[in-house]
This record gives C-alpha cells, structure tokens and sequence, in this order.
C-alpha cells in the first residue's frame, strides 16, 4: 500500500545512528585524536585543513538529511491532528490543514483562539466553567 524510498531509508537509519550517544562519543574521540596530533604535525595548515574540510562535508550532507527527516516528522504530526480534527465531533473542521493558511490567516486565528482562553480564565475567576465549545468562526 505504501511505498518507501530510498533516500528516505537511508535518512531515517541515518537520523537514527547520529543521535545515538556513542556517536556522539565517536564524533568526540575523532577531535580529541586530531587535537592530539596537533603538536605531532606542528600545527600545520594540512593539519587544520584535515579537520575543517571533514566537518563542513559532513555538516553539509547532515544538514539535508535533518531537513528530510524533520518534514517528514512535520508531515506525519499534521496528517495525525487532522486526523483528531476529522473525527472528533464538535471540532471546527476548518482547522484541517491550517499549516497552509497565510501568516495574517493563522494570526487571526490565534488571536480568537487567545480572546477565547481569556474569555475562560475569566470565567474560572468568577467560578463559572470553562468547559465549552464556542465557535471560532471569523468575526
């Protein structure tokens, strides 16, 4: 039913053995190691070239294997609270994919929504519920 890429594989293991600890200890040992050889090589430009083109290579390549991984992470988070939004009756369907309204939409939205959270703790205040489903149509 669904088909998985390549790339996408290979970025999720990727993503996957970085974030692990020993890598981190591993990416830590190849710099104590350099750092150690520093005196060995006189400090020499190869010396610094060595670890400064290392690390922007691979920085460079991690940075889109990152980006991969976190839209499709963002991908799959949206498709799930649309799915919440679909199903759960009372909920304002006009909130599904919301990700692609324009800033000025979404700061409208938001500033309805913060009148409404207002609008609540007042009546908490004066010990009235704040159990309620108010619309959040546009005023």
């Amino acid at each position: 039913m669904y088909r998985k890429s390549p790339f996408s594989d290979f970025a999720k293991l990727t993503a996957r053995v970085t974030g692990h600890p020993a890598s981190f200890c591993i990416a830590a040992s190849v710099i104590l190691i350099w750092a150690t050889m520093g005196p060995i090589y006189h400090f020499s430009d190869t010396w610094q070239l060595v670890i400064n083109t290392s690390t922007t290579i691979i920085t460079f390549l991690m940075v889109f294997l990152i980006q991969n991984t976190q839209n499709r992470d963002s991908h799959s988070i949206q498709l799930k609270l649309d799915e919440l939004i679909r199903a759960i009756e009372g909920a304002h369907n006009a909130l599904l994919d919301i990700e692609e309204l324009s800033e000025d939409d979404l700061l409208h939205i938001k500033n309805r929504y913060a009148k409404l959270a207002q609008q609540a703790r007042e009546d908490l205040k004066q010990g009235k519920t704040d159990i309620d489903r108010p619309d959040v149509a546009a005023e």
